[in-house]
């Protein structure tokens, strides 16, 4: 069950593998996850050393979380995966013109995973291209329904 979404990623990107991900939490983050308070709209993955963090990805915080605790909307979270997985990333990352992007937050097996993907940067006219593929997708369905 999918709880937010990145769509602005498959516009600005192509992505070409994916990857699931856990993620460390705090207990407010969980609850307002649960309420459906994430948004992935500006998210991004960075790789510090061998480990991956999520940055920008913002969590508003339930009106009844705790009165002497502050919380963070959008603290850096770090991303959960097997070493051998995060050292083949990095490695992918390393060349030219690849980026982590996140691309989806959803529910697996009662816990909350980030599905992200392995992206390299749309230029302005695949941008266009797609656009237009779209639109002659949406046309020919439309006649196909007149006939």
């Amino acid at each position: 069950m999918s709880i937010a979404q990145n769509r602005k990623a498959f516009h600005d990107y192509f992505i070409e593998e994916r990857y699931e991900a856990g993620i460390a939490l705090e207990g407010w983050e969980v609850k307002a996850i649960r309420a459906g308070r994430a948004q992935l709209a500006d998210a991004y993955v960075l790789i510090k050393g061998e480990e991956l963090w999520l940055i920008g990805g913002n969590i508003t915080p339930l009106a009844t979380v705790s009165t002497h605790y502050v919380p963070d909307p959008g603290r850096t979270r770090k991303l959960l995966l097997h070493a051998e997985e995060i050292r083949r990333l990095i490695g992918k990352v390393q060349q030219r013109g690849y980026a982590l992007i996140p691309l989806d937050l959803h529910f697996s097996k009662g816990r909350i995973k980030l599905e992200m993907g392995l992206a390299r940067g749309k230029l302005k006219h695949d941008k266009r291209a797609a656009e237009r593929e779209k639109q002659w997708q949406r046309d020919k369905q439309k006649l196909l329904r007149s006939r």
